[in-house]
């Protein structure tokens, strides 16, 4: 009961994200906000990762995975039940700066307490199926979106009141408390940082790979296919292929990493993911093939996150868990922000092909570095 009311909290959360991003975008539009400030104001949510994270982790082990993800989720839906009250930018953006936070404060306690109480052969599909949780969520968000065209303040409310049952089910879970032994965790926050980056720092790779993978496909692929002369139609029917071939495999590749070596599995898909992106600018004017390279894409790569966070814990003590599930978010949200906007300046100056040699690129030398790196140690858990 435990894992499945806290990945339907992560998919009620994925929902309100995947509605926020499209929603305010629509909404700045229509008050003649210009497409720059307009991207710069979805930058919040990240900000506001990036500000709370250095401040998570001691709060964590002090009270428990259930309060921090209590405070996390109520900051959330009071932030949008709150929206409607006041059309203003800077109002909006602090607002959106609050869900960064809370949500950041939700999934880095969920996150790891589902690696600290799933045991070793079932921790690639636990961790899944709250990938594929997320993922669901994030995609149902746009539908949920869609509904300002009946009201304004709908999206925000229907996304609040779904935040309060998530929120509400939380109660009916026992705190625990992340485990503490040894003498890591009485060791400063730089000495533990260092620490897990020594133990795990290939892993570590995986989710600011995934977070620079689908913010570029999404904030900087459709402005790379305009300039190559694809229809908005076309990018359109493209787009949700990677997203359709990550939650369709999300589960069986967790459930494979469970079977054989967890090394092994990344590394392959690490690399068909690559030369999947590599492919794709021979079919840029081919639908349909363009949609197969993201769809494959998206089957190998599009589970980065969860993959990524389920072999971390493979290689780290219990006791640094929660500061490597901090390391993967800060990772996934400088990611996020940079992947737009490297590959944006990139295609600025020389535009062919330039969006997938950056991602194919980035996902070879992950593998190169995944391949090639013995491990510090492998604790057995």
């Amino acid at each position: 009961m435990r894992l499945w009311i806290l990945v339907s909290v992560v998919a009620i959360s994925g929902l309100s994200q995947g509605m926020l991003l499209p929603l305010i975008s629509i909404l700045l539009e229509k008050h003649s906000v210009s497409s720059s400030v307009n991207g710069a104001h979805a930058t919040a949510m990240y900000i506001g990762v990036l500000l709370v994270s250095p401040f998570m982790e001691k709060p964590l082990r002090k009270y428990g995975y259930r309060p921090i993800i209590i405070l996390g989720g109520f900051i959330v839906l009071l932030s949008l039940a709150l929206f409607p009250l006041w059309h203003s930018f800077l109002f909006w953006f602090v607002l959106r700066l609050l869900i960064g936070i809370g949500d950041h404060m939700l999934h880095f306690a969920v996150q790891t307490w589902i690696t600290d109480f799933s045991p070793h052969h079932r921790r690639g599909r636990n961790l899944s199926l709250y990938g594929l949780f997320f993922g669901i969520g994030f995609s149902l968000g746009p539908m949920l979106a869609s509904l300002v065209e009946r009201s304004e303040t709908l999206p925000f409310l229907l996304s609040s009141l779904l935040s309060l049952l998530g929120w509400l089910a939380v109660f009916f879970i026992r705190n625990e408390h992340p485990e503490t032994a040894g003498t890591i965790h009485h060791s400063g926050s730089c000495r533990r940082f260092i620490e897990t980056w020594k133990y795990a720092w290939t892993a570590l790779l995986l989710p600011f790979a995934y977070g620079f993978l689908e913010a570029s496909i999404h904030g900087i692929f459709p402005v790379y296919a305009l300039r190559e002369h694809l229809s908005v139609q076309q990018v359109a029917a493209v787009l949700p292929a990677f997203s359709i071939g990550s939650i369709l495999f999300q589960l069986p590749l967790g459930m494979l990493s469970d079977r054989l070596e967890r090394k092994s599995v990344l590394c392959v898909a690490l690399l068909i993911g690559s030369i999947s992106f590599m492919s794709a600018p021979f079919f840029i004017h081919s639908l349909i093939g363009l949609f197969i390279c993201f769809f494959v894409a998206g089957m190998f790569v599009g589970s980065l996150f969860s993959l990524g966070i389920t072999y971390m814990a493979d290689l780290l003590p219990k006791q640094l868990l929660p500061t490597g599930n901090l390391l993967s978010g800060i990772l996934y949200s400088i990611g996020s922000m940079s992947g737009p906007f490297i590959i944006g300046i990139m295609i600025q100056y020389k535009q062919n092909g330039n969006f997938f040699i950056v991602v194919s690129s980035l996902l070879l030398f992950v593998f190169i570095a995944l391949s090639y790196n013995k491990p510090k140690k492998v604790v057995a858990k």
